[in-house]
């Protein structure tokens, strides 16, 4: 079982699914990964709904599985930094550049129409006004827009459970209330980038990555709720890199829906551009995602620092 310290704070060519292990067997097995879970931060009244056994075992499945291959890719970015490439298009998946026989998953339902998005943490208050406002899409940020305190990682997959069953309401100091309306926006989520860990969360005493937390507490619980309410599990995947981060997701994903008995290629993800490396590999990115891709989507503000800061230190080599 879980363990609980108040002491901690802080949160800092890819295979295809056939290379990986078999999903792990029954969760009620004596040899649960969670029993070697370490929970750091605050528990607050209702965390314990978030933080079943189920659920972090699910975590910590992803966490035993990828957790290798995601400290691989952040060596990876290491490198190349020190090497000081010239940028470009890889000779080496030019054959998918120009191969026109490959398609992207059709739109999930409730994604047919993205004229206008929102985005926002996903407090309470602003879970009910984004699904409320009128957008076609909101997207629950635990990445920018969070700051990663345990108590908001969790309450925000506490708002999100509780909304997606239409039970959450929020009502303020001086008595005003919030409930939802009758139609409400489709809800994607942000986990956090490659590079975070969670601090809070150990498994054998090192931090789970913070992506598996983000997208396994709210695909564990959620998943086939949303599926039963005429959506889905959609997901925006942040800073990416390059298509081998892209290829690391897909397996996530394709681990994950095998795990829960849903029905492959259920998923979506659109993937933010805003690295400069990964501008040399939209198309692959696209391709490595095909079967669950919910397209690209431009961050302005973190391509321009990151076009900077990239070739600053490339001439400053």
């Amino acid at each position: 079982m879980m363990t609980s310290d108040t002491s901690g704070a802080g949160t800092g060519p890819a295979p295809r699914p056939s290379d990986q292990q078999p999903p792990t067997g029954d969760p009620t097995s004596p040899a649960r990964p969670s029993s070697r879970l370490r929970v750091r931060g605050p528990s607050g009244d209702r965390h314990g709904e978030i933080l079943t056994d189920e659920a972090l075992d699910f975590v910590a499945g992803l966490q035993r599985r990828f957790a290798g291959r995601r400290d691989e890719l952040l060596q990876r970015r290491r490198d190349l930094r020190s090497e000081r490439p010239d940028f470009g298009f890889p000779a080496e998946t030019a054959a998918i550049r120009a191969d026109t026989g490959w398609r992207v998953a059709a739109p999930g339902p409730g994604l047919d129409d993205r004229r206008c998005e929102i985005t926002g943490p996903p407090t309470a208050r602003m879970t009910i006004n984004a699904l409320n406002l009128g957008a076609r899409v909101w997207m629950a940020d635990f990445e920018d827009a969070t700051a990663p305190s345990w108590p908001n990682i969790v309450e925000g997959q506490l708002n999100l459970f509780d909304a997606i069953r239409r039970q959450i309401d929020f009502t303020t100091d001086d008595g005003k209330r919030y409930a939802l309306s009758e139609r409400t926006a489709t809800i994607m989520v942000r986990p956090r980038g490659w590079h975070l860990s969670e601090d809070h969360l150990l498994l054998d005493g090192e931090p789970i990555v913070a992506a598996f937390v983000d997208f396994g507490l709210y695909f564990f619980h959620n998943a086939r709720e949303l599926i039963e309410r005429g959506r889905g599990p959609y997901f925006y995947l942040p800073k990416l890199e390059s298509r081998h981060e892209a290829a690391l997701w897909r397996d996530v994903f394709a681990h994950a829906e095998a795990s829960l008995g849903i029905e492959p290629g259920t998923i979506r993800a659109t993937c933010l551009l805003e690295t400069f490396p990964a501008a040399f590999e939209m198309t692959e990115i696209l391709y490595e995602l095909r079967e669950y891709s919910a397209g690209l989507n431009a961050g302005r503000w973190d391509y321009i620092f990151s076009f900077i800061k990239t070739l600053v230190e490339r001439a400053a080599g």
